[in-house]
């Protein structure tokens, strides 16, 4: 089989970019299908994606019934990484008019809402089936679960209070979202939702005047960064793993508003301190920042799906940052 042959994860990336909005979408399932069928998927990590691309375009022409037999196939293919597959599978039932079933798929997975920061897909499902108010108490009684056990746990340990950031901020903007969606005024969740969205812009706003590429700091740096320079705590978030998931939503949301040739920089603490040295200036003032930036080799953003993170962790990217921006 030659490779040309193959269905990379590009081309599934640019079939899903499709959509139904191509002037032949079933040739398009056809495509994704046929290349599971045959084994030509070219990383067997992708046979899932592919499946739920191709229910995805059935579900935009209105074909529920065939979705979901691709999804709960996703499923049986790939069973140890189903938990998206089995919440589409969930909302598909619920439109159907399976109501039991969708709800006891749905229900099963309702922990994952207070342990894993990409799960708000939950929401999103119950919400296209109509279950609104469902969703939002799920939401709900999930940050109520994070932040007692936030206020509780004052001995965590630094990962689990990263994960703990980065759920509040999942959770928080998502329910915001469904509640400005529902008509409902503003409360307490949603004002620290607008809270932290504005600490996230911050990253963004480097965006605007100069090149399309963002100062990152390496978990080590970010953390020796804030102890040799406590006055930039206020410009960062509390926590290294924020501080990746905010660079990696503040370059998804330039992307989404057309800017091009986007890229990150990995800054250093010695870095920093040598090139302020040098150049006679203050290593905390932002204009100082920017220029030792603009000193540094940048890394194109996005990478592909299934290349090293751009952030360091050494995982793939479609299985580390990449679901953070949609946060």
């Amino acid at each position: 089989m030659s490779t040309s042959d193959l269905l990379t994860a590009d081309r599934i990336e640019e079939i899903g970019a499709l959509g139904s909005e191509s002037p032949d979408p079933a040739a398009l399932v056809a495509e994704l299908v046929g290349a599971v069928d045959e084994g030509r998927v070219a990383d067997p990590d992708d046979t899932g994606y592919a499946l739920l691309v191709a229910a995805d375009i059935l579900v935009q022409a209105g074909d529920l019934a065939d979705a979901l037999a691709l999804t709960t196939r996703a499923i049986a293919e790939q069973p140890d990484d189903d938990a998206y597959s089995r919440s589409k599978r969930g909302g598909l039932l619920l439109r159907l008019g399976r109501e039991d079933e969708g709800l006891a798929e749905l229900t099963a997975l309702r922990p994952l809402l207070e342990t894993d920061p990409d799960a708000t897909y939950l929401v999103d499902d119950l919400a296209e089936a109509g279950r609104a108010e469902t969703a939002l108490e799920w939401l709900t009684a999930a940050l109520d679960a994070i932040m007692d056990r936030t206020r509780t746990q004052q001995h965590e340990s630094e990962d689990a209070q990263d994960e703990a950031a980065a759920m509040i901020y999942g959770l928080t903007q998502r329910r915001h979202d469904l509640r400005e969606e529902m008509g409902l005024p503003h409360d307490d969740y949603d004002n620290l939702a607008d809270r932290l969205r504005a600490a996230s812009n911050h990253a963004l706003d480097a965006l605007d005047d100069g090149p399309a590429t963002l100062l990152f700091w390496p978990q080590a740096e970010f953390e020796a960064l804030l102890a040799r320079w406590p006055a930039l705590a206020d410009s960062y978030p509390a926590t290294w793993d924020e501080h990746r998931a905010q660079t990696e939503r503040a370059l998804a949301d330039a992307a989404g508003l057309g800017a091009a040739d986007l890229g990150v920089v990995a800054g250093s603490v010695a870095g920093l301190a040598s090139f302020a040295e040098q150049a006679g200036s203050d290593p905390t003032d932002e204009e100082t920042l920017d220029e030792y930036a603009d000193s540094l080799d940048e890394v194109a953003w996005p990478p592909g799906r299934n290349d090293a993170c751009w952030c360091g962790s050494g995982a793939k990217y479609k299985k580390c940052c990449l679901p953070r921006s949609r946060g």
